[in-house]
């Protein structure tokens, strides 16, 4: 089976979107197969010694490795160009895993300031306490990145664009300067989705995903991943997983697996509406501003062009009127849902200062520009039109206010 699955790194993207992975069982079936067992079976004492000692390869505890989440894991590693993927249960347990595993008391992390607030803390107040040294950078701002890794460092990570801002980082030139200061270089793509945009490919060494978002894309399950090369995935990565447990269950694999195969489908026609609904927000009375990666208004529009095959599926736009106009608008809306996620079929929007960044400092969110009028929105797979007539009747709402 190692030569099938070889041969499909030389498919195209699509094909191994529908195919690469996929291991069937001696039943033959059409669909991967949903393996759902915690535990598996030895015919003898020295089989099961052997798989301990690992001098026999083979599942041995779903907390390890399960033939569904290897799957997942196989099909994501083909996409993404790695040479390793591990599954996690959740984007958070990815972003965690990937930065534990390579640090300890002592290093330095030097990320840069525009994150999504769980990572934000995770850097800020969790990484210090075991003797971690952390510093924020504006990460569009190379000569930070310069002053922040004087001395070296262990290891960089950014989100690009980030949350909410849809700020973008040039990831050849912090590659370049992390890996002169001795840094590894961890990217949270979850916003570009492994299709439009390549990090690896640019310079980083490792790229962590929250699978629930675009991945699965329906809205149905938590899921994450870290790749890189296998030197660190299957090495300390996977040591790390494997005795504190936050792995991905089959079931959520098996979903993640089915949401592969329409991915590239799916993000074609987020960018496609995502686009058109900047283009009119942009027009509209009452946006101060709106922030879409290939926007040609958008501070980094060449970058972000070069760096990026489309725009993504997400819009943020600021309200004139502060926190109360924002929260009449969102409380406007009929067809657009109210929620904190995003990489969804239907379109979800939210107030990132009380939502998703509720908890970094009021100076903070100032400084990366998360007002108390910034609205973020993921356009999902609706007619576009109506996404638009929605936008239109909750704008004339607010202005009525």
């Amino acid at each position: 089976m190692t030569g099938a699955l070889t041969a499909f790194s030389t498919r195209r993207q699509q094909t191994m979107l529908v195919r690469g992975g996929l291991t069937r069982s001696e039943h033959d079936e059409t669909s991967e197969a949903l393996y759902m067992t915690s535990g598996y079976v030895y015919d003898t004492a020295e089989e099961v010694a052997a798989a301990f000692a690992e001098e026999n390869p083979r599942y041995i505890y779903s907390r390890y490795g399960n033939p569904t989440v290897s799957m997942f894991e196989e099909r994501l590693r083909l996409l993404e160009g790695a040479e390793a993927c591990r599954a996690t249960a959740s984007g958070m347990a990815a972003v965690y895993a990937a930065l534990v595993a390579m640090l300890e008391a002592g290093n330095r992390v030097v990320a840069s300031r525009a994150l999504f607030g769980s990572c934000h803390h995770i850097v800020a107040n969790i990484l210090p306490k075991f003797g971690i040294e952390t510093r924020f950078v504006d990460g569009t701002d190379l000569d930070q990145w310069r002053d922040g890794l004087k001395g070296g460092a262990r290891a960089v990570f950014l989100e690009t664009p980030s949350n909410p801002t849809l700020e973008i980082i040039d990831l050849p030139a912090v590659c370049a300067l992390a890996h002169e200061a001795g840094a590894l270089v961890i990217v949270d793509n979850v916003f570009a989705s492994p299709l439009l945009q390549k990090p690896l490919e640019l310079g980083a060494d490792i790229v962590v995903y929250s699978a629930t978002k675009h991945i699965d894309g329906q809205g149905r399950c938590l899921g994450g991943a870290v790749l890189g090369p296998s030197k660190f995935v299957d090495g300390p990565l996977f040591a790390f997983l494997k005795h504190t447990g936050p792995a991905l269950s089959p079931f959520n694999a098996w979903l993640l697996l089915k949401g592969l195969e329409t991915l590239d489908l799916r993000v074609g026609r987020h960018c496609a509406n995502a686009r058109d609904v900047a283009l009119w927000l942009e027009t509209r009375n009452g946006v101060r501003r709106t922030l879409y990666p290939h926007l040609d208004s958008h501070p980094q529009a060449a970058l972000a062009q070069e760096q990026m095959v489309d725009g993504g599926s997400i819009v943020s736009f600021e309200l004139d009127g502060g926190r109360p106009h924002a929260f009449r608008f969102l409380n406007a809306l009929g067809l657009i849902d109210i929620s904190n996620n995003l990489g969804d079929s239907k379109s979800l929007i939210t107030h990132p200062a009380t939502t998703t960044h509720s908890k970094l400092p009021e100076a903070d969110r100032h400084r990366l520009g998360i007002t108390e009028g910034l609205v973020r929105l993921h356009v999902g797979l609706e007619d576009v039109r109506d996404v638009k007539d929605d936008l239109a009747q909750a704008l004339a709402v607010w202005s009525a206010g």
